[in-house]
C-alpha cells in the first residue's frame, strides 16, 4: 500500500515542484515503485520529467472533472519505477467546475485509491494556494511534506500553514499527520539562513528533517533539460540531498510498519540511488528525448 504525500506549501516559490521531482526520482532510483501526481495548473513538474505542453494527452483534469480512470491518464515518465499523472492549463478549470460537485473535497482520493496497491510513494505536486485542488491533495494524502526556504519570516509562514493544516485536518482528513518541513534554498555562507535553521529546528524540533536542500546551480538548470537533478549531475549537491531525503522517507516509512516489516533491501536504498543515478547519467536520461524537447519553464 502506497504512502501518499502531499508538497505543499501556501507560499510559492520555496521548492514544491522540486522537491516532488526529485524526491520521486531518488526514490524511484532507491528500488521504490513512485507515483508523481502534478495537481498544479502550471504543470512545472511535468516539464520537468521532460513533457512538453500536448493538447492531446490527457492530464488530471479528465480524472478530477470527466471521471477517466486515473491509471489511463498515468504515464512511463521514462524513469524506471516512477510514474507521471501529468497536468496542463485546463486544470484551471476543476476549480469552478467542481463547486457544485457532490463531495468535491475528495474527487482526487477517490481516484487514486485503485492506484495505492502498485506504489510504494505516491508524491502530490500541491499549486501555490489553498484552493480546491490543494484540499483535495490533502484529503488523498497520508501526510503532508512542507519545504520551507531559508529567508525572513519563515517562521510565522509554517506557523500559519500548520494551522491551516489543523483546520483541514478536523474538516476533511483527520488522519493526515506531517511527514516533515523541509529546509530548501539553504546557502550556508549566510547568516541568515544559519539563523532561520537554527529557530525552524528550535521551534518545531524532530518534525525538520535532518536533510538541508542547499542553494545549487546543477539544481536549478536539471528542468530545463527535462530531467531530475541525479540524473543531470549525480556529483551535485543537489542530488546528494535529494538522495539523502529520500532515504528519511524511506527510514520515516520503515518506522511507521515496524522494524523488519518490510523488504529487506529497504536500507539500501540510497546506495541503490546512487549507483542507479551514476549509471543512467553516463548515458543520459532517456525522459528528456522521449518529451520531445526543453521545457520551457522549469519547476518552482
Amino acid at each position: 500500500m502506497a504512502r501518499v504525500i502531499a508538497i505543499a506549501n501556501q507560499k510559492g516559490g520555496v521548492g514544491k515542484t522540486t522537491t516532488a521531482v526529485n524526491l520521486a526520482a531518488s526514490l524511484a532510483a532507491s528500488e521504490k515503485a513512485t507515483l508523481i501526481v502534478d495537481c498544479d495548473p502550471q504543470a512545472n513538474a511535468t516539464s520537468a520529467l521532460g513533457f512538453p505542453k500536448d493538447p492531446s494527452r490527457r492530464t488530471l483534469y479528465q480524472a478530477l472533472v470527466l471521471d477517466e480512470p486515473i491509471e489511463r491518464i498515468a504515464i512511463d515518465a521514462q524513469i524506471d519505477r516512477l510514474d507521471l499523472i501529468p497536468s496542463d492549463k485546463n486544470l484551471v478549470g476543476a476549480a469552478v467546475e467542481l463547486l457544485s460537485t457532490e463531495n468535491r473535497e475528495y474527487r482526487l482520493k477517490l481516484a487514486i485509491q485503485r492506484l495505492r496497491e502498485k506504489y510504494d510513494f505516491i508524491l502530490i505536486d500541491c499549486p501555490p494556494s489553498l484552493d480546491v485542488l490543494t484540499v483535495n491533495a490533502l484529503a488523498a494524502s497520508d501526510a503532508v511534506l512542507i519545504p520551507v526556504q531559508c529567508e525572513f519570516l519563515a517562521l510565522e509562514g509554517v506557523s500559519e500553514l500548520l494551522d491551516t493544516l489543523a483546520r483541514l485536518r478536523r474538516a476533511v482528513n483527520p488522519s493526515l499527520a506531517i511527514e516533515g518541513i523541509l529546509l530548501t534554498m539553504y546557502d550556508d555562507r549566510t547568516t541568515l539562513s544559519k539563523q532561520v535553521a537554527a529557530d525552524l529546528r528550535s521551534f518545531f524540533g524532530a518534525q525538520v528533517f535532518e536533510t538541508i536542500i542547499p542553494r545549487n546551480v546543477r539544481l536549478a538548470e536539471a528542468p530545463s533539460h527535462g530531467m531530475p537533478v541525479i540524473f543531470y549531475d549525480i556529483h551535485s549537491k543537489g542530488a546528494e540531498s535529494y538522495i539523502q531525503l529520500a532515504r528519511e522517507v524511506i527510514t520515516n516509512a520503515q518506522k511507521r510498519l515496524g522494524s523488519g516489516t518490510e523488504r529487506t533491501d529497504q536500507g539500501t536504498g540510497a546506495p541503490a540511488a546512487t549507483a542507479a543515478a551514476a549509471g543512467a547519467g553516463s548515458g543520459g536520461n532517456s525522459g528528456s528525448g522521449s518529451g520531445g524537447g526543453s521545457p520551457s519553464t522549469g519547476p518552482e
